[in-house]
């Protein structure tokens, strides 16, 4: 058995916290499998956590069990034939980005960091922006998981297939993930073109930029009419990386100390945000790079928050964002971070975002301590009001009754949830809320 340590819990975000019964770090699936049922004998519950990058509670384990996968980061194949790979669930995004890319390998699409584990990040639906490439979990393949009776199975499209369509994106509800096979191909490069443009000329461009770019999203500075634009898109090279100056200058030092710095004087002075915006977004600069896919789909973010995001039908994009504007601007609102906009075809993931529609995902951010005084509470009004899906691992208040109204497959989840979780082992308020009972 793995060693067992009574310990807290804090999100990165800090704003999620447990105090479980015990913490347990199993090594592997067996020592994985005796922690489940040993916790069912007791009545307790379980609950896997990776890098606590959720801003919901989705992660709690209560008083329960909690899970950390850590343990689990072995390579089980790379098999470049089939081009798949095979890795433990605990191992994070950066690990598995770095031992692809030594391989020659790499992922179709990814979310925009890499310290999430690969189980924590698809069992909530991380996504990155893509034309033609969905999120990370629809990049699955087959996966290992433990189920509630403590039994392994494997599942794949044609093994277990009705579990594999649920536990591809399973938010936690349906047994632990132990191992995860991703579908992936040749290594290579993508081109970064980052240019400022107004909100209005984004918005009047934005299906073409989405047509004609793998990959397109954007950032708008709320109090300003100023917006950061992002296209990469893949490239024969050669490789021309950002000097090791430029991005520590722009990623580490602007993005991060300066951004941060600001940040806090905003909380402190609310009235000076809006001024701060105005400088922050007349800032922005050009810029063009192209290196290895995973160096330009992720970035590194320091400075925390609390985050909302929620995903509408891609023709109500526009119109969206056009209200969201509106609504920061009568209001008293005083916003510091940046709404990111980013889009996603349809997939058939049951429980995805983008499940059966082509998507635009809108977030909207809060710098850590910052009073909300109803900013997340409106803009969810929003977007609610355009049958929006609210990302699983981001601050919402939707329940088991408003989102069976907006996925076609939810009753097919909840289904197999009853199959093969009748008790609830893996239960807890979160999904009792967004699942039902």
């Amino acid at each position: 058995m793995p060693q067992a340590t009574p310990a807290g819990w804090t999100n990165w975000a800090g704003n999620q916290s447990a105090r479980p019964s015990r913490v347990v770090t199993p090594a592997s699936t067996a020592e994985l499998t005796e922690v489940v049922r040993r916790a069912a004998e007791e009545g307790r519950t379980v609950k896997a956590v990776g890098s606590g990058h959720s801003f919901t509670a989705i992660a709690s384990a209560g008083d329960g069990v909690l899970v950390r996968p850590h343990g689990l980061t072995a390579v089980h194949e790379l098999d470049r034939e089939a081009g798949t790979v095979t890795v433990g669930s605990g191992l994070p995004l950066s690990g598995l980005n770095r031992l692809l890319a030594a391989a020659g390998l790499s992922l179709t699409n990814m979310g925009d960091i890499e310290v999430q584990t690969v189980a924590g990040a698809t069992s909530t639906g991380t996504h990155g922006t893509g034309r033609d490439s969905g999120s990370l979990a629809a990049q699955i393949r087959a996966l290992e998981i433990v189920l509630a009776d403590g039994s392994v199975r494997q599942c794949s499209p044609t093994e277990h297939a009705e579990l594999f369509e649920g536990a591809r994106l399973g938010l936690g509800a349906l047994g632990v993930v132990s191992a995860i096979t991703f579908g992936v191909e040749p290594s290579f490069l993508l081109t970064a073109h980052e240019k400022p443009m107004s909100f209005g000329e984004v918005l009047a461009g934005f299906d073409d930029f989405a047509a004609v770019n793998e990959h397109f999203e954007f950032y708008w500075f709320p109090h300003t009419d100023r917006c950061s634009t992002k296209r990469n898109n893949r490239s024969q090279g050669p490789a021309a990386p950002l000097s090791g100056f430029k991005a520590w200058l722009d990623d580490e030092f602007l993005a991060n100390t300066v951004f941060g710095g600001l940040c806090q004087v905003g909380l402190r002075l609310p009235q000076a945000v809006p001024t701060i915006a105005q400088v922050a977004g007349r800032a922005l600069s050009e810029r063009t790079f192209t290196d290895l896919a995973y160096k330009v789909f992720t970035s590194p973010r320091k400075v925390r928050f609390v985050e909302m995001e929620y995903a509408v039908p891609r023709e109500a994009a526009t119109t969206v964002l056009r209200e969201l504007k509106a609504l920061v601007e009568r209001s008293r609102w005083r916003i510091s971070f940046p709404v990111e906009v980013r889009t996603a075809p349809a997939d058939d993931l049951w429980l995805s975002t983008a499940s059966g529609r082509d998507t635009v995902y809108i977030a909207v951010h809060l710098y850590r301590g910052t009073a909300e005084r109803g900013y997340f509470t409106e803009v969810e009004r929003l977007m609610t009001a355009h049958e929006g899906r609210p990302h699983w691992g981001k601050l919402h208040t939707r329940d088991a009754a408003y989102l069976a109204s907006v996925y076609p497959h939810f009753g097919d989840f909840t289904a197999l949830r009853d199959q093969v979780d009748p008790g609830r082992l893996f239960g807890n308020d979160y999904l009792r809320r967004v699942l039902g009972e």
